[in-house]
């Protein structure tokens, strides 16, 4: 198994040497403050990290909301489970 993941990384690296060096040409990137040349291969790996790890944030936000909904939910259902033992340990009074 450890023989195939590695030939895949190694693969993968393949194909990013051989990206690089096919998109090798030069790009000016104008921002607000200034400007900046870059390789176009370097641009398009920064730009997909970048967006993989806003991915990731968000990925974690809405994890992090959904545990936090379930956490309440528990709350809520040991408080019902606790009035429904509490009740079915009174009594029944009958009115005479």
């Amino acid at each position: 198994m450890r023989i195939v993941s590695y030939f895949f990384l190694l693969v993968i690296v393949l194909f990013g040497m051989t990206f690089a060096t096919l998109n090798s040409e030069s790009v000016t990137i104008n921002y607000y403050f200034g400007q900046c040349t870059l390789p176009l291969s370097l641009l398009l790996v920064l730009v997909f990290a970048f967006g993989c790890l806003i991915g990731l944030a968000v990925g974690f936000w809405l994890l992090l909301k959904a545990k936090l909904f379930n956490y309440r939910l528990r709350q809520k259902l040991n408080l019902a489970e606790k009035e429904i033992e509490n009740l079915r340990a009174i009594p029944l009074q009958d009115k005479v």
